[in-house]
């Protein structure tokens, strides 16, 4: 009977220092709209659409899990900018509420539409510069 030799792989951040990922460079590159590791090619095919690749370096986006992080760091973004600002001006001003409304609720959802694609953009320069879900060519886990 022939035996197995499993050797089991162990991968530490050491073994992953082939390439330098600066997190800030990525994350600002991401917010643009671009590839977070050239800074050339476009992030997005559609609206919240990632690309399968870049059109100039080639690099895979496929690996990229962003899930709701965007939507609920929108949610933190947009809620902070306008809590303090309504809150303000109904202790000053006490405009009655359907100028409220009518205000408010548009500047909340136009706000919230243009931010999510940079934040989102952001979220997947995040995960490339810090190696994460498949972003590490190095990482022996499938």
């Amino acid at each position: 009977m022939e035996t197995v030799n499993a050797a089991t792989k162990v991968w530490t951040r050491d073994a992953a220092i082939a390439e330098k990922r600066d997190l800030w460079t990525a994350m600002k590159r991401g917010f643009r709209g671009r590839c977070p590791r050239c800074g050339e090619g476009k992030l997005f095919r559609a609206f919240l659409k990632v690309d399968g690749n870049c059109s100039v370096c080639g690099l895979d986006y496929t690996p990229h899990r962003a899930d709701d992080l965007p939507a609920y760091l929108v949610i933190v973004i947009v809620g902070h900018m306008l809590v303090p600002a309504i809150l303000w001006i109904e202790t000053v001003y006490a405009p009655p509420v359907a100028l409220q409304l009518s205000i408010y609720l548009p500047f909340t959802l136009i706000a919230s539409l243009l931010l999510l694609q940079p934040v989102k953009g952001a979220v997947v320069g995040t995960q490339w510069a810090l190696r994460m879900h498949g972003f590490d060519e190095q990482n022996p886990e499938p």
